[in-house]
């Protein structure tokens, strides 16, 4: 009987050059901001892309930032700016003006500061020395805190400009480097301390999986890229989705057609929702998905319902409708002053509308990226200057039948109710309303066989 046997892994070198200058990565000869702590890891990933033979050469900035946190970090700071410059290496280095007070302010403040020194020497990537262990660790916490598929993930292997070549090795390995490079490093005594969750995880908690599961840690490393890989998947069958169920989609709106969302299983109804509800600067965690699917189910036209992060999320007739709340929209009317051709453009609840008149009447739609909606108005039953304005309350139009506001006879026409304040009315000198494209006009005021009048045509700019 055949038995199988491992492959021996490739050498630490050649599988940090194969992270690294994969397809989409970095390029021999640009410069890399490598961010340098001191421990054995980015010691280790500074000399392998420094000195390891067979590795692609980079342009290197070595980069430091003490976070002020222990009272020797100062040493640190001398210790790394040293072996920079023992090795050939530029070096920058800053510290924090206030110690963070926490792990994730200080990794947001480090960030920052390395995109900073990227930006300041022109390098186009930041290196750093997450490894596998790193990853187990994340994915493990991420499952403590419940995550989705997409938390699974874990460390990426690049982030933008962030690369992180080390990802598949293991501490272990990086240990047997160092001490056959003959490799020196700080160590950080605040690493041991268990008040810190990611400690907590390294000496506690993975170690006790371990003696139950002896393959626990790469169990949760594959787990990252199984779900790395099932996220790929559904970003595409995603796309396909938001192409089917997106009716419009501005900066501060999003429209969603609710029948052809609630085709699709609520898994992917769920991730519509949540991408656009993000977009917005909204947050939806599981309860508030749970709830916003069962609102576009079930919830009345005209109610809504808001989300975290300030976003309302409405449904409108046919139509899921999430919005963000926020300035204003810009409003311009349009104002047509005498019978003359002539073109504009209104801005109504921030849309664009087109709007052309002339007494010859307009020219047909050829080519036309949208519909243009026209009315004729007898010249001598109109009080210039027109105006392409937005709809107010209290606005009324004289229809075959009597008097309407506006208000009912666009519920009676199923106009959204947040589409109302984006649509134009054409009114008179005297704030008649003489027209509100697609929906009706004052009656009487066409213009009898060979009498004078003015075609006036509207479209949507925006395409909306």
């Amino acid at each position: 009987m055949s038995r199988s046997v491992s492959r021996p892994r490739a050498p630490l070198a050649e599988r940090a050059a194969a992270r690294l200058f994969a397809r989409g990565r970095a390029t021999p000869g640009e410069r890399a901001v490598v961010a340098l702590s001191g421990g054995l890891d980015s010691v280790v990933l500074l000399h392998l892309l420094r000195f390891a033979p067979g590795m692609p050469r980079l342009e290197m900035v070595a980069a430091h930032f003490d976070h002020r946190m222990r009272p020797d970090s100062a040493d640190d700071a001398r210790w790394v700016g040293e072996l920079a410059r023992d090795w050939g290496i530029p070096f920058e280095e800053d510290a924090a003006s206030e110690p963070p007070r926490t792990e994730a302010e200080a990794r947001r403040v480090r960030y920052d500061w390395l995109q900073h020194v990227r930006a300041r020497t022109a390098a186009r990537w930041i290196l750093t020395a997450h490894h596998a262990d790193d990853q187990a660790e994340t994915v493990l916490f991420r499952i403590a805190r419940g995550t989705g598929t997409a938390g699974l993930r874990g460390i990426p292997v690049r982030r933008g400009a962030l690369i992180r070549p080390l990802l598949s090795v293991w501490r272990e390995e990086l240990e047997g480097y160092a001490a056959a490079q003959g490799l020196t490093h700080r160590v950080d005594a605040s690493n041991a301390d268990p008040r810190f969750a990611r400690n907590l995880l390294r000496h506690q908690v993975i170690p006790g999986l371990v003696q139950v599961a002896p393959g626990a840690r790469r169990a949760l490393v594959r787990l990252a890229r199984v779900a790395a890989r099932e996220e790929r998947a559904w970003r595409v069958l995603l796309a396909d989705v938001v192409d089917r169920v997106v009716v419009e989609r501005a900066p501060e709106r999003v429209v969603l057609a609710r029948d052809a969302l609630l085709g699709w299983p609520e898994a992917l109804q769920g991730r519509v929702l949540r991408r656009f509800a993000r977009d917005l600067g909204g947050v939806l965690d599981e309860a508030g998905t749970r709830a916003v699917i069962e609102f576009t189910r079930s919830g009345a036209s005209g109610r809504s319902h808001r989300l975290a992060g300030d976003v309302v999320l409405a449904r409108e007739f046919d139509r899921i409708v999430l919005t963000r709340p926020g300035a204003p929209a810009e409003e311009s009317p349009l104002e047509i002053r005498a019978a003359g051709p002539g073109e504009g453009i209104a801005r109504i609840g921030g849309r664009r509308w087109s709007a052309r008149w002339s007494p010859a009447g307009l020219p047909p739609d050829v080519g036309e990226p949208a519909r243009l909606e026209r009315a004729s108005f007898a010249l001598a039953k109109l009080v210039f200057p027109l105006r392409v304005r937005g709809w107010r309350p209290g606005d009324r139009i004289r229809l075959s039948y009597g008097s309407k506001k506006l208000k009912k006879l666009l519920g009676e026409s199923r106009i959204p109710v947040s589409d109302r304040a984006r649509m134009p009315v054409l009114a008179d000198a005297g704030d008649r309303v003489l027209w509100v494209p697609g929906v009706g006009r004052e009656a009487g005021t066409e213009p009898a066989p060979g009498e004078e009048f003015l075609q006036i045509g509207v479209r949507d700019a925006d395409g909306a």
